[in-house]
């Protein structure tokens, strides 16, 4: 009897983990395809020298860097030469964009010729040097965190990246680079989604992604989204922009990058369009609200034009008047299911005092509360915007303590994250899979 009892042991015990096998297998089977969409230097970039490159200085001549591909590509970002810094001078003419006002858009430096590699994978969001994988990790520990769940890089997994340093224009303006992203954003999701069955697709942003994919997602028609999107999940969306990007054009910032002279990479960081587009929005933060103060003036995000033209940027008033300002109005709610995850409690730039050295020296920094990157008014403004929109579903996920870039790496955080894409993936149909098989 012992032995009958133990064989049935045995038994029960192999059925239930071939149930657990199947049961895997067929949710692997069942996931919704899911693109990542990264943030403001969330993938690499590849440039190439032209014969039209003029170098500032011997060091920037053609030669470096020294490792390249045979047909010229080399990584411009992320570069750990810019570490050093005669070589931040060289990274900086590089990444630095041009507004041409006749064309009424941006490009690159003469002679530099650009490209995103690795579109439709993950594999440029995971590292942006894979050869420091320590240091430079960014999407890494999420891709592995869904890859757990069955999702597979390429077949239900993908990856978006682009040109971070553009952004977008209102429709009535040209914006080549940011135009054909999501172009090519909108290619790959119906691909993926085609791919898989014809499932709906989940699209997952972080940071400056969620403004890309909400302008995806308003330029297309409702049609459209109900067929081929599932959800949203937005994680860390600056929606209005952020106090820290002022701290930027007034006296560069090194976003944490040890050795780097912030001065050195003011200029390409003012170049940015889509820098000057996360300018903090008036109409979230007011337009009272002091967010730069110096002895001989104050500047609210209403005073963004005088603060450009007062650092001496005069050369980015045009674009901000008549492209970014068009495109803070036009943060409309996306018209599909939406969760945005983010974190608090972080000590966050939200005032900045200069004193009578001007704006090449670093200011005194009053903090509030966000996720040490964007101000909490930004990362809640889909509740203060969207929450009325009728058929708007709006779901938000706070996390205290975990910052901007670190909600990608947390435990916790992926926890989180994971758990909300699962439910999407609705539980419901998997279990009846499973029983059909049994």
């Amino acid at each position: 009897m012992k032995d009958l009892g133990l064989k049935l042991a045995l038994l029960v015990s192999l059925v239930s983990s071939m149930a657990v096998m199947v049961y895997t297998c067929q949710a692997g089977s069942n996931l919704h395809p899911l693109i990542l969409i990264p943030g403001n230097g969330g993938n690499q970039l590849e440039a190439r020298l032209t014969s039209k490159y003029k170098p500032s200085s011997l060091l920037c001549s053609r030669w470096y860097p020294f490792q390249r591909k045979k047909d010229g590509w080399f990584r411009l970002w992320f570069d750990p030469s810019v570490l050093l810094a005669p070589f931040t001078s060289c990274f900086a003419e590089r990444m630095t964009l041009y507004y041409d006002p006749g064309l009424d858009d941006y490009q690159n430096a003469p002679g530099i010729e650009t490209r995103v590699p690795h579109f439709g994978s993950t594999q440029s969001l995971l590292y942006l040097d894979p050869s420091l994988k320590r240091i430079t990790g960014y999407m890494a520990s999420l891709v592995e965190s869904l890859e757990n769940i069955g999702y597979v890089n390429e077949k239900t997994l993908f990856g978006a990246p682009y040109d971070f340093r553009y952004g977008l224009a209102p429709e009535d303006h040209p914006s080549h680079v940011g135009s054909k992203f999501l172009q090519d954003l909108k290619d790959l999701i119906e691909s993926a989604s085609t791919s898989n069955g014809g499932r709906p697709v989940i699209l997952v942003s972080h940071s400056l992604g969620g403004l890309f994919a909400l302008h995806l997602l308003n330029r297309n028609t409702p049609s459209w989204r109900r067929k081929f999107i599932k959800h949203f999940v937005s994680l860390s969306t600056p929606w209005g922009g952020t106090v820290d990007e002022m701290l930027t054009f007034a006296s560069g910032n090194t976003l944490g990058v040890p050795l780097v002279d912030p001065l050195l990479v003011r200029e390409e960081q003012r170049s940015s369009e889509s820098n000057l587009w996360l300018m903090p929005n008036p109409k979230l933060f007011g337009r009272k609200t002091l967010l730069v103060i110096t002895p001989n003036a104050t500047y609210s995000a209403n005073d963004i034009p005088q603060f450009l033209s007062d650092i001496g940027f005069e050369q980015g008033v045009h674009p901000f008047k008549t492209r970014v300002l068009g495109m803070m109005d036009q943060l409309i709610a996306p018209g599909v299911p939406i969760t945005c995850v983010f974190g608090s409690g972080v000590k966050t730039v939200e005032t900045l005092f200069y004193g009578n050295k001007g704006f090449d020296e670093q200011p005194e920094i009053v903090y509030g509360d966000g996720d040490g990157t964007v101000n909490m008014v930004s990362l809640m403004a889909h509740e203060s915007l969207w929450s009325d929109v009728k058929n708007q579903t709006l779901k938000t996920i706070r996390i205290p303590g975990v910052s901007h870039t670190a909600i990608l790496k947390d435990e916790g955080a992926l926890e989180e994250i994971v758990r909300e894409i699962s439910g999407i993936n609705s539980q419901l149909s998997l279990v009846e899979n499973v029983i059909s098989v049994e």
